[in-house]
């Protein structure tokens, strides 16, 4: 099984991890063991504490997927206090770090 990491950077990266591959994920279904997820740009915004999102992302986060949000862009939007506990802020030597080896990182 290919490893791999996820970079949500687009503007449609929302709807495709909320509708596509969390639940994905959530049903062991994915056919790839993902490493973690880096959030960009408003993306961010997928970690904050008390929404849905953020809850199923921590969930994911227990069985060993690495989430991480981008620095400058959580910074940007006065969030860093707002994320849940489990994502981590930083930036991409950080999120290699964090994720380890992987086979491929996917930008969605």
């Amino acid at each position: 099984m290919k490893k791999i990491a996820y970079i949500a950077l687009t503007n449609l990266a929302q709807y495709i991890l909320v509708n596509m591959a969390i639940p994905q994920l959530e049903e062991g279904r994915h056919n790839a063991e993902v490493k973690g997820i880096f959030f960009v740009h408003d993306n961010v915004y997928m970690l904050t504490k008390g929404t849905d999102t953020a809850e199923r992302l921590r969930k994911l986060h227990e069985k060993g997927i690495y989430l991480q949000a981008c620095d400058q862009c959580t910074y940007m939007r006065n969030l860093a206090g707002s994320l849940i506990e489990e994502a981590k802020i930083g930036c991409f030597p950080d999120f290699y770090a964090g994720v380890g080896d992987v086979d491929l990182i996917i930008t969605i």
